[in-house]
């Protein structure tokens, strides 16, 4: 598998990344009525740390302050999941990643006052109109929860950067994503009781977990050690419209043209905000 990874061209590893994380999204839509998202993300987060923790061994005991951090990981890890899944399930697949990706993009444009970020901002924000406006309504309760998934995934980008610089390997990895399953193994269990433990209900489970967690990790590891961080930024850029793929080729999820020009105006914005702040970076105006 090492040497598969290594003979992959870089942005082939991200692309396969984004569809591994959008396959494994699809693929917990049809375990919701087994599990539920509850159950679901109890699942995923135990079988990825049970395997992230074989990989890494985490050894001794963090410090206070890196334990801090990885605790918070975790909870923002487990609750992002929770309203993740919780979105997906009511709203089509695209739109959540698509409202849920906001979150890193704010992020990305924190603290900026140039006009051409307030007009990649804006762009964004008619992309989401769009979503809203074009075709079959969104629901309001998935648009919450896709926008507090998204809202927890850029605390988890903050959270997460700490951590890797308290943390020498991906042992803080592990151990935020242990407490992750910890936090939710509780309320999967209330949700979905013994149904949890069926062969079936385990399979689909241990198929999420490798798709969303093990592979993306594994394959975007590999990619950030050939490409500069802006060339991978612009490529992840581009999970809005995976997300929208995705859900019409493995779940029929027809958006309308509009909500379709709505997924492609945000990924857009991305792409020019990352490179725009990649420019800077390098010293260009």
């Amino acid at each position: 598998m090492t040497r598969s990874l290594r003979r992959a061209p870089a942005p082939g590893l991200v692309l396969g990344g984004m569809l591994g994380l959008q396959g494994g999204a699809a693929l917990a839509v049809r375990l919701f009525p087994l599990v539920g998202p509850a159950g679901v993300v109890a699942l995923r987060l135990t079988v990825a740390a049970v395997v992230l923790g074989a990989f890494w061994r985490p050894g001794r005991r963090p410090a206070p302050r890196t334990l801090r951090t990885v605790l918070a990981a975790g909870t923002l890890l487990a609750v992002h999941h929770l309203c993740y899944y919780q979105a997906i399930g009511r709203i089509p697949l695209g739109a959540a990643t698509t409202i849920e990706f906001l979150g890193p993009f704010a992020v990305s444009l924190a603290g900026s006052r140039r006009a051409s970020d307030l007009a990649w901002s804006l762009l964004a924000a008619a992309g989401v109109l769009a979503l809203g406006e074009g075709g079959s309504p969104l629901g309001a309760a998935g648009t919450a929860f896709a926008a507090t998934a998204g809202a927890c995934w850029a605390g988890y980008i903050l959270v997460s950067a700490r951590m890797a610089g308290q943390a020498e390997d991906g042992g803080g990895l592990a151990l935020a994503v242990g407490w992750g399953a910890l936090l939710s193994l509780p309320y999967g269990i209330a949700r979905a009781g013994g149904r949890l433990l069926e062969p079936r209900t385990l399979l689909f489970a241990a198929a999420v977990a490798l798709l969303s967690s093990v592979l993306p990790y594994s394959v975007n590891l590999e990619a950030l050690r050939r490409i500069p961080p802006r060339v991978f930024g612009v490529l992840t850029s581009l999970e809005p419209a995976v997300g929208a793929l995705t859900g019409l080729l493995l779940l029929g999820q027809r958006l309308s043209l509009p909500q379709y020009a709505g997924v492609a105006a945000v990924a857009a914005a991305s792409v020019g905000a990352t490179r725009a702040a990649a420019r800077r970076g390098q010293g260009v105006s």
